[in-house]
């Protein structure tokens, strides 16, 4: 029982601790506006990198936005990494490797979750003599399997190789911190234990029978590797929205709030208040640089 209590805590902690910072981010004061285009959201111009300004008169006319072409683009960065595919092809292979497995292994525990629903409904979906003939229970099954399997290799290679680029690459080194090599670290540790665990029973029987437990509050049976499985990623998951791999949450914000904000800067508008109030704020760093130091106030010009 204590191991399912300690499931729960792990799933939300991770869901309360990744909200919270989305919450911290939105109560950020305004960042510095880049007004670099193309913007997506600008109906018809985006393509050509064109803006509202264009317009004679733009101020005393209703802007035209595209959600759409926004969601697009966010998308495209969101499941294929496309910034790092056109700048670094070479590391993308790797992280995208990585990403696309952790992508899977959300497939497969969703796949799970259903496959447990499944049996609580009274389907079974494999037995001792193989999966059930029926079609619903075929899908679950190998969809999962699919998920699973191929989610564990390319996350493996993916941070393997990632931490690999990362030793031995001089250029690599020079930012790479000690949380750099520790995250990556902790991910290739879960998933060794876990492939230990899915050596020994590979139809993932025993992921349903936790999810099972899940449902209905009912103590689940592990054995050594799998307890210990449980709790190195219960850990990951209690880490992971404190540490950098919390971008999943900061990618909205940089894109919809840093890089593609573009909203006129018109007397009394929401953006002009935003400003003034971002004027107001003191800092609380010391930099070289002689118009931010700390406790001064920062200007408009700034």
């Amino acid at each position: 029982m204590l191991l399912l209590i300690f499931i729960y805590i792990s799933i939300l902690a991770f869901i309360l601790t990744s909200l919270s910072v989305a919450i911290r981010f939105s109560k950020m004061p305004m960042h510095s506006r880049w007004e670099l285009y193309p913007v997506p959201k600008e109906k018809g111009r985006s393509e050509y990198g064109g803006s509202y300004y264009e317009e004679l008169k733009w101020y005393e006319k209703p802007r035209e936005i595209s959600l759409f072409g926004e969601l697009k683009e966010m998308l495209k960065e969101m499941l294929f990494i496309k910034n790092l595919f056109v700048n670094q092809r070479q590391l993308w292979w790797l992280s995208y490797a990585l990403h696309l497995g952790i992508y899977l292994l959300g497939l497969w525990t969703v796949m799970l979750l259903v496959g447990a629903v499944t049996e609580v409904a009274g389907m079974t979906i494999i037995s001792d003599e193989g999966v059930t003939s029926h079609w619903w229970a075929g899908l679950v099954y190998y969809v999962t399997l699919f998920a699973g399997a191929m989610g564990a290799v390319l996350t493996a290679l993916g941070s393997g190789g990632l931490l690999l680029r990362r030793v031995t690459m001089e250029s690599m080194k020079k930012y790479t911190t000690g949380q750099d090599y520790f995250n990556l670290l902790f991910i290739i540790i879960v998933l060794v234990t876990g492939l230990v665990v899915w050596a020994s029973e590979p139809t993932f029987s025993y992921g349903r029978e936790i999810m099972k437990g899940l449902l209905t509050f009912s103590p689940i049976s592990a054995d050594g590797p799998l307890t210990l499985h449980i709790i190195l990623l219960g850990l990951l998951l209690i880490y992971i929205p404190k540490s950098k791999m919390s971008h999943y949450v900061a990618k909205y914000f940089t894109f919809h709030k840093v890089l593609w904000e573009n909203e006129p800067n018109l007397p009394g508008s929401e953006i002009d208040q935003k400003i003034k109030e971002a004027a107001g704020i003191k800092s609380g760093k010391t930099w070289a640089a002689p118009h931010f130091q700390a406790g001064g106030p920062v200007s408009k010009d700034q």
